[in-house]
């Protein structure tokens, strides 16, 4: 694969990556700018405080298929082994478009929903064990937030525990710090003692 065609597979799947479903569905559901409202977030979490549950659930799956399927279209019609580390740019790239999205002046999501997308089919099992902690952290101690950081932390540790120092952990540690820097304001209030239960 030419370096032009990688240049233009990565731009487009950013652009992909940069439509706002947050910012659309609040918009079609109440008429609002969510990016005014909540903590200002297009992601899942402040489309449920903004526009209700379904329109949440529904701006979940699409975050999620903005990171799964341009990995999966490349991993079926990709046939070249040479060009097999390539998809992992691809995901990055997906994921950059959510948290960046040039359709609102570079801001977005905190990467959560497009980062598993991506991912589940590079490290399905780190995705799984990393969805299972979530669950449980957000079950046990009602934030969100705290779940998302554990979820990120959990995926590369996962991967390496299972495959070593991999590209796959590699790719997944990228991810995590980038999920955790997109978190430093919760972290703080969660230290603080007045970060928002889900």
């Amino acid at each position: 694969m030419s370096t032009l065609h990688e240049t233009g597979l990565l731009v487009v799947t950013y652009l992909w990556g940069s439509v706002p479903a947050g910012y659309l569905l609040t918009k079609l559901a109440t008429g609002k700018n969510i990016l005014e409202l909540g903590s200002g977030n297009v992601g899942s979490t402040n489309v449920r405080r903004v526009a209700g549950k379904k329109w949440s659930l529904i701006t979940q799956l699409f975050d999620m298929l903005k990171g799964l399927l341009p990995v999966a279209l490349f991993l079926l019609l990709n046939n070249q082994p040479e060009d097999a580390q390539f998809v992992y740019l691809l995901a990055l790239a997906a994921i950059l478009g959510h948290d960046f999205s040039l359709f609102l002046k570079f801001r977005g999501g905190k990467g959560v929903n497009t980062t598993l997308g991506a991912s589940l089919l590079l490290a399905p099992v780190a995705v799984l064990i990393a969805v299972a902690l979530y669950f449980l952290v957000k079950w046990k101690y009602q934030y969100v937030s705290l779940g998302s950081i554990v979820l990120a932390i959990s995926l590369p540790l996962t991967e390496m525990l299972m495959h070593g120092l991999s590209l796959s952990f590699y790719y997944l540690l990228a991810c995590s710090l980038l999920i955790i820097v997109l978190h430093r304001k919760n972290i703080i209030r969660l230290l603080n003692g007045n970060e928002l239960r889900a």
